[in-house]
């Protein structure tokens, strides 16, 4: 586990990013750092008029995450392991989803800028879900501002981060299909995740229980 001083936790809404984020950073004695999606004050009105609100919205989202790695790298990515919930190389996904062609071009023309800059994971941990699944976990955690997310916008999702990471070759990518794995409350399953973590000598792994 020494080679990873930064992991990233990613996958769509809903699938347990966060929560297995802040499990990680716990047992590593990590940093953490978290995807602050209450301090964006589109996002209410995103997910009520997707059309209207996208591009303010992804724009704030843009901005705050190239922020938190920029003050990341500056100081001393290497000095702690870091864990965090989101990767900076994913964020054209959701771009795709909701731009017109137009707000597209004006999104990469800055994507364009800022990404070079952010520091590059040693780990990606990309966890996979159903889309029912998602839904439900959505639903069981009561965000106020998610309640108006619909299933059909979370089959987008989850499908939109498929294609991404079957591109993906940038970082090391340990894919992780959750549908019956329990990192915060299962220590077994944790402790599982750990050995292909360690294990890992490729850059694409998968990981389902049993296997």
């Amino acid at each position: 586990m020494e080679k990873y001083r930064y992991i990233v936790v990613e996958g769509p809404i809903g699938v347990g990013k966060t929560s297995l984020a802040r499990r990680l950073a716990e047992h590593l004695n990590a940093e953490l750092l978290l995807e602050q999606p209450e301090q964006n004050p589109f996002l209410a009105r995103f997910y009520q008029d997707m059309e209207r609100y996208a591009l303010p919205t992804q724009l704030f989202f843009l901005f705050q995450r190239f922020s938190q790695l920029r003050e990341l790298a500056q100081i001393d990515l290497f000095s702690k392991v870091t864990v965090a919930d989101f990767l900076l190389d994913k964020d054209p996904l959701f771009a795709r989803l909701t731009l017109n062609d137009d707000e597209f071009h004006l999104y990469q023309q800055i994507y364009a800028t800022l990404s070079p800059q952010a520091p590059r994971p040693d780990l990606v941990i990309y966890l996979q879900a159903q889309t029912e699944t998602l839904v439900e976990r959505v639903r069981r955690r009561g965000a106020q501002f998610e309640r108006p997310i619909s299933e059909s916008y979370l089959a987008l999702v989850a499908d939109g981060y498929n294609r991404f990471f079957y591109h993906h070759s940038g970082t090391p990518v340990l894919i992780v299909n959750s549908e019956r794995l329990n990192f915060v409350d299962r220590p077994a399953d944790f402790e599982l995740l750990l050995q292909r973590m360690a294990g890992m000598r490729g850059q694409r792994e998968f990981f389902n229980l049993g296997e």
